[in-house]
């Protein structure tokens, strides 16, 4: 079979032919329809992610396929697949087939293979920063939610602002301006420079939902007003922080981060509530679709912020 493989930390992937596997005893063995691309995918072939499978390994650490032969599902069921050490510990789902003993779960509701494939990880982490993290609603001396989300444009935080607006809140999107078109609608839009700027000093947001990371994040908790909560969901644009403390307590902004690996139960629990509302059309995730052998593209694209949404492989394409 066909499948991508990282043969060196931080090196491009290959494109290349490897043995199908042979499901075992009590191991499912799934066709792959479409896998996903994310930023944990990146982190882990980076090198720099404290969980690495043994060189080479097949990366992917979600995708949809349909089972083959299994004493847990009926064959011709389509999957969900994630979890289980997929991508990180053991190969993953850059692959045309799998085989594996507790990743593939039937999907919840009647999704695209690309959509099913992509809609974990950013509605369930959105959906968990907001209420699990953020407690959106019930916040100690909050009466009325204004949202802030920096990154709205990409899919965790297009996901924030679509939830947020669900729940009633007023949402403030900051993007640039070539990103505009992508907010949901009924977000306001700030651009990036001078009109993010005068949230500083104007200080909005009860709460700010920050998908970038980076040394931004210190200067961003800043258009929070004091009593509220800054909410850290990605480092997209930087791993390093550093805090003026001084200036930090006296902002009095809750700096709060997401950890959805200690979250996955939660995570596991909101699942078939948001599948089902994108199957209604009630949320929208867009994806990206790219052939196997230009999953080296998408990956660079993902790295450079050239990605519109989620992004996926086809292993039949």
């Amino acid at each position: 079979m066909r499948a991508v493989r990282v043969h060196a930390w931080g090196a491009d992937p290959v494109v290349e032919e490897v043995p199908s596997p042979v499901a075992k005893d009590g191991e499912t063995l799934v066709r792959i329809e479409a896998a996903a691309i994310s930023h944990l995918d990146l982190t882990v072939a980076s090198g720099s992610f404290d969980l690495k499978p043994d060189l080479p390994y097949i990366g992917g650490v979600e995708g949809c396929g349909v089972v083959i032969s299994s004493d847990r599902h009926e064959p011709g069921t389509r999957v969900a697949l994630r979890g289980a050490g997929l991508g990180l510990l053991r190969n993953g789902t850059w692959s045309e087939y799998v085989a594996t003993r507790k990743a593939a779960s039937p999907l919840p509701a009647d999704l695209s293979p690309e959509i099913a494939a992509t809609y974990f990880v950013p509605t369930t982490t959105a959906y968990v920063a907001l209420h699990e993290i953020a407690h959106l609603g019930s916040w100690p001396d909050v009466e009325d939610e204004v949202v802030v989300v920096a990154g709205a444009a990409g899919a965790v935080g297009s996901m924030v602002a679509q939830l947020a607006l669900r729940a009633g809140c007023t949402v403030l999107g900051v993007v640039d301006a070539s990103q505009v078109e992508l907010l949901p609608a009924g977000v306001e839009p700030v651009l990036l420079g001078a009109e993010s700027a005068e949230l500083s000093k104007e200080r909005p947001a009860s709460l700010l939902v920050d998908t970038l990371g980076g040394q931004g994040v210190a200067q961003r908790t800043r258009w929070v007003r004091p009593g509220g909560r800054a909410v850290v969901v990605g480092y997209v644009a930087g791993k390093e922080l550093s805090l003026d403390v001084p200036a930090w307590l006296l902002d009095d902004v809750a700096l709060l981060p997401v950890n959805m690996i200690r979250r996955e139960a939660a995570a596991r629990e909101y699942a078939p509530l948001l599948a089902e509302l994108l199957a209604k059309g009630e949320l929208t995730l867009e994806v990206q679709s790219f052939a196997m052998d230009d999953a080296p593209k998408a990956l660079h694209l993902l790295a450079t912020g050239g990605l519109r949404g989620r992004a996926v492989i086809l292993p039949g394409s």
